[in-house]
């Protein structure tokens, strides 16, 4: 048996970034335009209006103050309030790959690793832009890693459920180093035509590469150990798929083909789920909240990460506790703990601990706790 750490991360941010005004903008033109286009219906009770979305009313529910995007002209206009992203040749590399790649390099160079050493690639993402053949494997070929490769889709989860899926072949000794991706193209699932989540979602990429520690070259992260649950829930959602067509609304415009939540529902549901996975997970490694120096959580929303990080630690985090990004990323799904996690790490000493946790629809949760070392 073999010890797993975590040697490199990577991050690739987008250029493209909308702000809460530009988005506030567009969305309330959007509002006005339709609620023109449907005055008859209002005025006769059969529809509500549209109300207005506002920069107050998304950093007061979220946190949020911008997003990095793959393409902010088309969210940004009225008519058609989603990414235009042009059709690439099966010959071109695909967006999600060539984002992956990205991260994946940065990663590499910061563990001083090259793609030969890589054995494993796992494509861990709340959406993938095709069914077959695998993200995954596409990366793996860009890159020039051997070995194999394959997705995983545990939505919001999707990063530490790769994490543990990839430090326990490390610790089992079947690969000798991981590469976990996590390309996210959220602004592509996202409804822009709703006021109530609109503002959540943007677009990033990260890597994770997981080798045993003994191979370590640098400064690396332990891993200790690994936790995931889940437990089913409808109160978030996604319906799109390859079934679509075979419904009888066929391929028209649906609203429950884009991301739905029941906002009320996951916040009094999942906040009690993922303190309780992390206490637990902590006490069975007899770790006291004292002992912990960081916590990076999932970047959904602040409201709920400082929660979260209260009920850990037992107060309220302090200054670089709970690091947020969520105000200049939003919610990136998958990718969000991990761009804290390599944002905000590198400050620690040899013995800290630290713990990156995140969760989501499914509901999931992972947890990962890592020690720290030279």
């Amino acid at each position: 048996m073999y010890t797993p750490a975590i040697t490199g991360t990577g991050v690739f941010t987008p250029s493209q970034i909308i702000t809460n005004a530009e988005l506030v903008k567009a969305f309330n033109a959007y509002a006005d335009k339709t609620n023109t286009q449907n005055a008859g219906a209002i005025e006769a009770g059969e529809m509500e209006p549209l109300a207005h979305s506002s920069e107050e009313f998304i950093l007061k529910a979220s946190g949020i103050e911008q997003r990095y995007v793959m393409d902010k002209t088309g969210v940004l206009d009225p008519d058609v309030m989603h990414p235009k992203l042009p059709q690439r040749s099966d010959d071109e590399p695909s967006i999600m790959a060539e984002m992956a790649l990205d991260a994946a390099k940065k990663a590499l160079e910061q563990a001083g690793r090259s793609a030969a050493d890589v054995d494993l690639v796992i494509c861990a993402a709340s959406n993938l832009e095709r069914a077959y053949p695998a993200v995954a494997i596409e990366i793996q070929q860009l890159l020039g890693c051997p070995g194999f490769a394959f997705d995983m889709n545990v939505a919001c989860s999707s990063a530490t459920f790769g994490i543990q899926a990839a430090a326990d072949m490390v610790r089992s000794g079947s690969v000798r180093a991981a590469l976990v991706v996590n390309p996210e193209i959220c602004s592509g699932h996202l409804e822009w035509r709703d006021r109530d989540c609109h503002f959540i979602f943007g677009d990033v990429a990260t890597a994770t590469l997981i080798e045993r520690k003994e191979d370590a070259t640098g400064a690396h992260f332990e891993i200790l150990s690994t936790r995931c649950a889940t437990q089913f829930s409808n109160n978030i959602r996604n319906n799109n798929g390859y079934l679509r067509r075979s419904r009888p609304d066929g391929v028209k415009d649906r609203r429950d083909m884009q991301f739905m939540q029941n906002g009320r529902k996951v916040f009094k549901e999942v906040l009690p789920m993922v303190s309780k996975h992390i206490a637990d997970h902590m006490a069975d490694n007899e770790i006291a909240n004292t002992n912990l120096k960081r916590l990076w959580l999932h970047q959904a929303n602040k409201a709920m990460n400082d929660f979260i990080g209260k009920k850990v630690l037992g107060r309220t985090p302090e200054d670089g506790e709970q690091p947020n990004i969520l105000q200049d990323y939003a919610n990136t799904s998958s990718a969000g703990s991990i761009i804290a996690f390599s944002q905000n790490s590198n400050d620690l000493s040899v013995g800290d601990l630290g713990l990156i946790c995140s969760f989501g629809a499914g509901y999931s949760v992972g947890s990962v706790i890592l020690r720290r070392n030279a």
